[in-house]
This record gives C-alpha cells, sequence and structure tokens, in this order.
C-alpha cells in the first residue's frame, strides 16, 4: 500500500476525471495523475511550489490559493485530494469543508496525513516538532465525521520508507517541502545531525532509511437534508 496506489483506487478510472490536488507542493502527484489521462488542477499558498509544479506537470493548471478559502465554484471537480498538507492549514476544518464544497456530490476526497510518531519524524522534530498540528489534523478529520459532514469510505494506516544518502539529502527533502525550514535547519545544526544519526537505520546500499506512518482517509460529503 502506498499513497499512489490508494489514490488511483479512490478515483478509478482515473483518465477523464478532473481533480483537484489541494497543498500540490512540486507537482510529482499531479504528474502521476495527468500521465494517467486525468484532468488535474493543483493549488498551494506558496508561490515556488506552484513554479515548480508547473514544470513538473505542465499538462495540470496550478494556483497559488489557501485551501481554506478555495477559489473555485460548487461542484466543479470529481474528487480531491489532500496529501499530507491538512496539517499544515491553520484552519483543517474549514479545508475539509471547502473541499467537500467544490466536489460534486458523491465525489470522494482523500486525505493522507503523516502521524506523529515513527522515525522519520524523530529526525525533522528539532526542525520542526509538528506534534500538535498532526495531532489537530486528525481530530479535525474526526470532527467532520462525527458531527455528519462526511461518510468515510475508506481508513487505513500504512508507512513510507524513504531512503537517504546522507543527512544532507534528507535536510534538502525537508526543506523543500517547507522554504521556512531553513532557518530551524542552520540553528538546530548539531540537534538535527544526532536526531537523524539515532534515527536512520542502514540499508544493504548504505543508505539512511526513515519511515513514516501515514493514516489515509477515504471521505464522502454528506449533502444536508
Amino acid at each position: 500500500m502506498g499513497t499512489l496506489s490508494l489514490v488511483l483506487d479512490a478515483f478509478a478510472p482515473v483518465a477523464g476525471r478532473h481533480l483537484l490536488d489541494i497543498g500540490c507542493g512540486p507537482g510529482a502527484m499531479a504528474a502521476a495523475l495527468t500521465g494517467r489521462g486525468a484532468r488535474v488542477t493543483g493549488i498551494d499558498p506558496g508561490a515556488a511550489a506552484v513554479a515548480a509544479a508547473r514544470l513538473r506537470a505542465p499538462d495540470a493548471t496550478f494556483e497559488v490559493g489557501s485551501a481554506a478559502a478555495l477559489p473555485f465554484p460548487a461542484g466543479r471537480f470529481d474528487g480531491a485530494l489532500i496529501l499530507n498538507a491538512l496539517h499544515h492549514v491553520p484552519d483543517p476544518g474549514a479545508a475539509l469543508h471547502e473541499a467537500a464544497r467544490v466536489v460534486r456530490a458523491h465525489g470522494p476526497i482523500v486525505v493522507v496525513e503523516p502521524l506523529a510518531e515513527g522515525s522519520f519524524f524523530a529526525a525533522l522534530k528539532p526542525i520542526e516538532d509538528e506534534t500538535a498540528i498532526r495531532a489537530t489534523a486528525q481530530a479535525a478529520i474526526t470532527a467532520a465525521i462525527a458531527a455528519g459532514a462526511f461518510r468515510c469510505v475508506r481508513a487505513v494506516t500504512f508507512v513510507r520508507r524513504e531512503a537517504f544518502a546522507g543527512l544532507p539529502a534528507f535536510l534538502e527533502r525537508v526543506a523543500a517541502v517547507d522554504p521556512a525550514r531553513k532557518a530551524a535547519i542552520r540553528d538546530n545544526a548539531a540537534a538535527t545531525a544526532t536526531a537523524f544519526a539515532k534515527a536512520a537505520e542502514p540499508d544493504a546500499a548504505g543508505r539512511h532509511v526513515l519511515l513514516q506512518p501515514l493514516r489515509a482517509h477515504v471521505l464522502v460529503a454528506i449533502e444536508p437534508v
């Protein structure tokens, strides 16, 4: 189980679907989906991320904007995905309801979020401690389901495995997600090096492996009576 396989399964058949990638980052998922025939619109608050996404997925459309105030009309998309991004939204509940607004009736919304555990999380912690915001994102999902705003079609936890040549490659990876982390990387260099060395496990090729548990929900908005 991986994020891509879960997304493809949730939106099958993908070809011809108009999908909204919320918090699209540099466009990796958008490129994968357009390569399989989907029409993809991506949105991200970071202008640099959007610029990178336009280069990586030239067949998709991208905009700079907020997940909590999507600049799209109601029911425009066949489905939406929020991958490793909900915990970065100050009001994750608002982002979920905005996703529901712009997706057609019964269209799936795939939310994949990292949990505050695992060796990747431990290595990242000196740079950015996401314990609270990751918990807030999970609580928002749980609350939205409990309130009857969404039906959970599928919930699954799986582990993402990433291998790095060394600490510099890891730092490049986490800074690419959020360039604002560069200052924390500089200011916490010793603690980060220690955390990385303690958390990473070597593989047969001599790379440093970090594991990140992810929890995925496939949601469908419940129409108000």
